[in-house]
């Protein structure tokens, strides 16, 4: 049977199609993005505004029709930070099952932070050491420390990209007072990861969603690491950490001309790079790995391991 799964982030609606039988892992046989930026112009005021409510429609629409054409017999959507936070997201996931026969279910953080962490899982051995995993989305970030067999501990913050844009309205490029202010915000907001850190001792970083697939994306256009189909890649720290510095140096246009940056992400990689360096720089990791899979991987797993396809 093949079954469809649709991520509703916040800044992009995501669809996974994988064929599954009883006794091989699922097939993953389509996979799209698409822009919607849901939270644009009401994040912070805790709304979906119409332009991105009709946006959110015109992606399931779509999202929808490919589906179906690929056969899908099951459907299954999940909603994320911009939707759980608005005071009209359940109105928009109604509008949703009306116009589509689609029920969407808004997730709370943990059970976000728990799918990824399955998804990851499923792109690259963790190991028996502790892993830090870092999904970086538009309204809110999940951290998860844990190794291949279980989470030790995870939590989801609201300090996604589309949120510190809004909330700090950086310049272009950052200014250091401006980058200041952010790296200390951002200190503040995760004491409770350093904390559980200073337990754990995560030796290396593994990212997913957007941002750290820009980054390999990078990477991979630049020569620093071999094009790879493989659903992970090692991101060297020395080039990230220089890459760190073009982004929180360059204007929008010399970042546009980046070969490898999703344009989408053109400004939002500026806060999402600095998520990631004050992370690696306050918890002492040695080593960064890059992640395609994430929550629709880590639902797939679950559908999976649950025999409920």
């Amino acid at each position: 049977m093949n079954v469809a799964i649709i991520d509703m982030g916040t800044n992009t609606f995501n669809l996974l199609v994988a064929r599954f039988n009883q006794e091989e892992r699922p097939e993953i046989i389509y996979e799209e993005k698409l822009p919607v930026r849901l939270g644009e112009g009401g994040l912070n005021r805790k709304i979906i505004t119409p332009e991105a409510w009709q946006r959110g429609l015109d992606a399931i629409n779509t999202h929808m029709a490919k589906a179906k054409s690929l056969g899908a017999g099951k459907f299954f959507a999940f909603a994320t930070s911009a939707t759980r936070d608005a005071s009209n997201g359940t109105n928009f996931v109604e509008d949703i099952r009306t116009s589509f026969g689609l029920n969407v279910e808004i997730i709370d953080g943990n059970r976000e932070a728990t799918l990824v962490y399955k998804g990851v899982r499923e792109a690259l051995d963790l190991g028996n050491t502790c892993s830090l995993i870092l999904d970086i989305g538009g309204g809110s970030n999940e951290i998860i420390l844990g190794n291949t067999s279980e989470p030790f501990w995870l939590h989801s913050f609201n300090l996604g990209v589309s949120r510190l844009m809004q909330q700090f309205q950086l310049s272009d490029p950052i200014t250091q007072k401006q980058l200041r202010a952010l790296e200390e915000f951002i200190n503040v907001e995760v004491q409770t990861l350093f904390d559980a850190a200073r337990r754990y001792v995560p030796v290396r970083l593994v990212g997913s969603s957007g941002s750290f697939d820009s980054i390999r994306s990078i990477m991979e256009h630049s020569g620093s690491i071999a094009p790879g189909s493989e659903p992970w890649a090692e991101i060297p720290l020395e080039r990230y950490f220089e890459l760190h510095n073009f982004f929180i140096t360059s204007t929008h246009d010399q970042r546009m001309a980046l070969k490898g940056l999703d344009p989408m992400r053109v400004d939002l990689i500026v806060p999402a790079s600095v998520f990631i360096n004050l992370i690696i720089q306050k918890i002492g990791i040695n080593k960064l790995f890059q992640s395609s899979f994430a929550l629709k991987e880590g639902f797939m797993a679950e559908l999976q391991s649950n025999h409920a396809f």
